[in-house]
């Protein structure tokens, strides 16, 4: 079905029975009312719909061009198409200017030119509407925008105030647990020497009674002062206070060195070492402390998860000028899931392991900050049930922070 075209006629009806005449012959289905009133016309264009409006008062003098501009102030978009007797150039440009859509001078008038004056005059009114529903879009959406904008603004310094206040928490912790550490290994220092004095029995004999429970109270103090020493070593790295002291040492040496240490622990449990050092030159410049801390965290640690079989650690040359530490063990493994946190600080597999296998979780965080601090890489592997592996790669000579300073 054709869509009715609803034409105001602004005018006369007996001078505009041509017009009339013109729309019902024309392909249009136009539907027209004439209004003399100027009133009774804007009240008519505010409470019905209307498609275009024939404006045929003396169009072209003052008050017509005043009328157009304030139909249009008013909000009246539709098309206005103006019909005229007068053929006055300068006058029809300013009546366009002033919000018409066309001007038609009568006697030129034909079914055909009234046609498609309308279907133009039609073609841009819904292109602006198009524009204007368009803008009003965009306007809505930008306010929108903003909105959005403002909100995620608010919520960034919402984020950097808690940020900051985080920051400021876990600087407290760490400046409070390295305090707190300070003053716990001073009495545990105390205590651990003066069983170590009464286990020499320089001061008296002891039975075997005694001799035991002092063994165990020096095994315990050690125990106890390795946690704090992790505790206090985190404390630092996190407050980024730590630093390196490099020395050229032979790593043959301290890797042996270690496995002596730590070969008591692994003897409880029946474990054995298994090395292999495939390097031509085994003297490095680095920082032999730290890099003994960080073999000492990570031997330890494959003892105190396996059960049965053997530790072994490799060392090979990394190129371009590097080394790379393998320690291989046979324990109970690590999921995929738990080798994303194992790096973490205070992580533990589960609390089962946790119950069985006593310690901070701190270790492995010390390990891998102190071989990022030696320019190096740490990286593991793991199936359960089948054993672990971390790999440590360091170059040959790490720059002297003293020099650098």
């Amino acid at each position: 079905m054709k869509k009715t075209l609803s034409a105001l006629i602004l005018g006369d009806k007996k001078a505009d029975g041509a017009i009339i005449n013109y729309l019902k012959r024309s392909s249009l289905n136009a539907e027209t009312l004439i209004i003399q009133d100027v009133g009774a016309a804007k009240r008519y264009i505010s409470e019905h719909h209307c498609s275009c409006i024939f404006f045929d008062l003396d169009p072209l003098d003052d008050d017509g061009i005043l009328l157009v501009k304030r139909l249009r102030l008013e909000g009246v978009l539709v098309p206005i198409i103006a019909l005229t007797d007068q053929g006055d150039e300068k006058k029809i440009l300013n009546l366009i200017r002033s919000g018409a859509s066309d001007c038609l001078i009568k006697s030129r008038l034909t079914p055909d030119s009234l046609t498609a004056s309308i279907r133009n005059a039609m073609n841009i009114y819904q292109a602006e509407q198009l524009a204007r529903e368009t803008q009003q879009q965009l306007r809505q959406k930008n306010s929108l925008l903003q909105q959005q904008n403002r909100e995620l603004e608010a919520q960034r310094r919402q984020i950097e105030r808690q940020n900051l206040r985080l920051l400021e928490a876990n600087r407290l912790k760490t400046d409070f647990l390295a305090v707190v550490t300070h003053e716990i290994r001073t009495p545990l220092n105390a205590i651990m020497g003066f069983s170590q004095i009464l286990k020499s029995q320089s001061k008296g004999p002891l039975n075997d009674y005694q001799v035991e429970m002092v063994s165990r109270i020096f095994a315990n103090g050690q125990n106890l002062l390795r946690l704090v020493n992790d505790i206090l070593d985190m404390s630092v790295i996190e407050s980024d206070r730590l630093e390196l002291e490099p020395d050229a040492f032979d790593l043959n040496h301290l890797i042996h060195e270690t496995l002596a240490d730590l070969k008591p622990l692994a003897d409880k449990k029946h474990l054995q070492f298994k090395t292999t050092i495939n390097l031509e030159e085994s003297e490095i410049y680095n920082d032999s402390r730290r890099l003994k801390q960080v073999l000492v965290n990570l031997i330890s640690n494959a003892i105190k998860f396996t059960d049965r079989g053997s530790i072994n650690i490799a060392v090979d040359a990394f190129e371009p000028q590097g080394i790379e530490i393998t320690v291989e063990d046979t324990g109970i493994g690590i999921t995929a899931e738990q080798l994303d946190q194992i790096f973490e600080p205070f992580y533990q597999a589960d609390q089962t392991i946790k119950r069985h296998h006593a310690g901070t979780g701190l270790g492995l965080a010390i390990a891998r900050s102190l071989v990022a601090m030696m320019e190096g890489d740490i990286t593991v592997e793991s199936q359960v049930g089948q054993g672990t592996t971390f790999r440590v790669s360091l170059p040959r000579t790490i720059a002297d922070p003293i020099a650098e300073g």
